[in-house]
């Protein structure tokens, strides 16, 4: 696994994350699946918090000050079914935008960890 230090880097820095959360929530938008999960949220806000937190997951010179995980999602009753279908988005979303397969399971794992903070709460 490449080091955590050096993905942000790899990746092309802040431009490449931006624009991998772009595409990662032209997709999450479009799925019926999720899209109640976004009903009345501040998508400007949302698309902030997540190069915040995309950055930071992969090393960048960034400190994710969104809210607590578990808190974020409380009463959201996001189910494993939507959790796994935001990661398959966003390992898309990295791979289209020509991140190295090393890097996008990296940063994969570090969300996939979070699944107990998100999934049910």
């Amino acid at each position: 696994m490449p080091d955590s230090q050096s993905i942000y880097a790899d990746i092309g820095g802040r431009e490449a994350v931006e624009a991998v959360v772009s595409d990662f929530y032209d997709r999450v938008f479009d799925d019926p699946v999720l899209e109640p999960y976004f009903e009345g949220v501040d998508r400007e806000a949302l698309y902030a918090h997540q190069v915040q937190f995309i950055s930071a997951v992969a090393g960048g010179p960034v400190s994710y000050e969104g809210a607590d995980m578990r808190a974020a999602h409380e009463g959201m009753g996001i189910t494993e079914e939507a959790f796994g279908r935001v990661a398959t988005y966003l390992g898309e979303a990295l791979r289209e935008n020509g991140v190295g397969e090393d890097n996008v399971e990296a940063i994969l794992t570090e969300v996939g960890a979070l699944e107990p903070d998100v999934v049910g709460q």
